[in-house]
């Protein structure tokens, strides 16, 4: 666990790559990895424990959540610290719809949730009651900007897709005014 009383420097450090961020340190990657499947271990597959041996990868959203909870701190390539601000400008400048996504995903980890990239899916998240290897990922996120169209034919090919991956296909619509996320799940039903 991490002591909350410890030094900043005694924090895992991150190192911010333009659109990825990698704890080095495998040490550290393995208790970030552990505090709830964040990150991916670069080179492994499919990890089922935080026995590995090698830097973990971690997407922007995660990074950002690490940051803000005070798990991590991160640098930049001029080996400087980034502040929640500063790593929110830069991660806005590589990431379409950051902000909305962020805000999605950050719901949905306080929630409890496991919350892992879907975009072998087709969508934004994949999301875990209990975590990879412990289960197939339940339910499918796709984020939605608040007022924007969604035809007919996306809907119904992402519920197609949700279906045959037996998954729930779920919409978040963050709405950025209020901070609220409407979220619309998805089944299939015969009349």
């Amino acid at each position: 666990m991490i002591d909350l009383e410890m030094s900043e420097s005694e924090k895992p450090t991150a190192y911010y790559y333009d659109t990825r961020v990698i704890i080095w340190d495998i040490d550290s990657s393995r208790y970030i990895w552990s505090l709830g499947f964040y990150g991916k271990p670069i080179g492994v597959s499919k990890p089922h424990s935080p026995d590995f041996n090698s830097p973990l990868l971690l997407d922007l959203l995660e990074a950002l959540y690490l940051l803000e909870k005070n798990y991590i701190r991160v640098l930049d390539k001029n080996h400087r610290e980034l502040t929640v601000d500063k790593f929110i400008k830069l991660s806005r400048d590589s990431y379409v719809n950051f902000d909305e996504k962020y805000l999605v995903y950050k719901d949905l980890r306080n929630k409890g949730f496991i919350v892992l990239s879907g975009l072998k899916f087709g969508v934004d998240f994949a999301v875990y009651t209990k975590g990879p290897g412990m289960e197939h990922a339940p339910y499918l996120v796709d984020v939605v900007i608040f007022n924007s169209f969604i035809s007919g034919d996306e809907l119904i090919r992402a519920g197609r897709l949700a279906t045959t991956v037996r998954k729930r296909f779920i919409l978040a619509v963050p709405n950025m005014v209020d901070k609220k996320i409407r979220y619309l799940m998805f089944s299939w039903w015969k009349p």
